[in-house]
């Protein structure tokens, strides 16, 4: 199981990367309560209380504290560069995380400026002290191949994204004006392509061959797909500050999704070649997510042609729900058996059987899952539509899911205790 060129002995311990993956399904529930008491105003707007308050829960309760977790592993591992100081950063970034989302989510939710402004100070510390010591370990490492390259610009994705968000969040708390109301644009726009998309891209590059048995992705889209993006971000985050180039900054923005999409069909294509034929739970929940991503792709693209935003929450879904938390479940639900079982290998005295990593969670319990997310994803969609109906069930069906990704992490968890206490 173990790919060649990754640096597993300076690997953090199980502990940093877990306290984020075990919360961060949680953070999913709380979004589904928010969909399920205020949905009718949620799915009106993207710009509502509710709406807000959701997708802050996801994009930063979910999304943000599963990809730290992966970040502190990663580094160490794809890179080789190691955070100083793992479980202290791994404790203070979480603490901050978590007890700053809720605090913004419920500031968003009552339009209370006291919950505001303690979730912009509490996730501007946690988010903080994970960027610095993430500065310092880059800093430190020799490697400047594309892996490590891909992590910085994304570690950088990150840092634009929380900027952005910091000043958005001060001016809603304390009432200040904005220094550009092109942030309500760029905010979004890196955190879904500068952060999360370029971190997926640059650990797909490594986990989907290794882990689904498929061909790798072309030489030329590992070394370019990053920085291109990267680039294209930048350039059109400066047309859009300024204003005065509403074309160029459109055909930017076209060129940055473009990179994406080849990026989801390109892996369509490989899982398509993949060398084992059945299709397991993380297969089937990439296979989502890229298809979400391909259907956000070209509905953003719609809207822009025809200059509505009248599908805009619906693209939201597409890419939050659809295609942001299945790609993440799915690297979940191989990454975390995986590090059990590494782990474990390490714990375990010689001579010792280490579990298989299908025995750490069965393969029933991830095929559930594969469904009550496709059942969320399903239902989010119709709840655009419909509301005043299909709300409640959207809410149920994704509160489901969350608890049922909970569930699996747990297992993992409990086996691990087992196997490690029998050794």
């Amino acid at each position: 199981m173990a790919a060649p060129g990754l640096r597993y002995d300076q690997a953090p311990p199980f502990a940093v990367p877990l306290r984020f993956f075990l919360t961060a399904p949680l953070f999913l529930v709380a979004a589904a309560l928010v969909v399920g008491f205020r949905g009718e105003e949620l799915f009106a707007s993207r710009f509502s209380p509710a709406a807000l308050a959701a997708t802050h829960l996801v994009t930063l309760g979910f999304m943000a504290m599963t990809m730290l977790g992966a970040m502190s592993q990663v580094l160490p591992v794809l890179a080789g560069v190691p955070l100083p100081r793992p479980r202290l950063v791994a404790a203070l970034a979480h603490a901050g995380i978590t007890a700053g989302t809720a605090a913004l989510a419920g500031g968003f939710l009552w339009g209370a400026p006291g919950p505001l402004k303690a979730g912009v100070l509490l996730l501007g510390g946690g988010l903080g002290v994970f960027l610095a010591a993430v500065a310092i370990g880059l800093a430190r490492a020799p490697n400047r191949a594309a892996t490590g390259v891909g992590l910085a610009l994304a570690a950088l994705g990150l840092a634009v994204t929380v900027a952005l968000g910091l000043e958005l969040g001060a001016v809603r708390a304390w009432g200040r004006a904005a220094a550009n109301l092109a942030a309500r644009d760029l905010h979004p726009a890196w955190g879904l392509f500068g952060w999360t998309g370029l971190l997926v891209a640059v650990v797909g590059f490594h986990v989907v061959p290794m882990f689904q048995m498929t061909p790798p992705y072309p030489a030329t889209m590992q070394r370019w797909l990053a920085p291109a993006v990267f680039a294209l971000l930048v350039a059109w985050s400066a047309a859009r500050w300024g204003g005065d180039l509403p074309r160029a900054s459109v055909w930017l923005l076209g060129a940055v999704a473009g990179g994406w999409f080849a990026f989801a069909v390109t892996t369509i294509a490989l899982q398509a070649r993949r060398r084992r034929p059945r299709a397991d739970a993380t297969l089937l929940l990439w296979r989502l997510g890229m298809a979400c991503a391909v259907a956000a792709l070209a509905g953003w693209a719609a809207s822009v042609a025809l200059a509505t935003d009248a599908i805009d929450v619906a693209v939201g879904v597409l890419a939050l729900v659809g295609f942001a938390v299945s790609v993440i479940a799915g690297m979940l639900h191989k990454i975390v058996p995986f590090l059990a079982w590494f782990h474990l290998r390490a714990l375990v005295p010689p001579g010792r059987r280490v579990p298989h990593m299908g025995l750490l969670l069965p393969d029933p319990a991830q095929r559930r899952y594969v469904v009550a997310q496709a059942a969320a994803v399903a239902a989010m969609l119709a709840a655009v539509a419909a509301p005043p109906w299909m709300a409640p069930v959207a809410a149920a069906a994704l509160a489901l899911a969350a608890l049922l990704l909970e569930w699996n992490l747990v297992t993992v968890l409990r086996a691990f205790r087992r196997a490690r206490d029998a050794a």
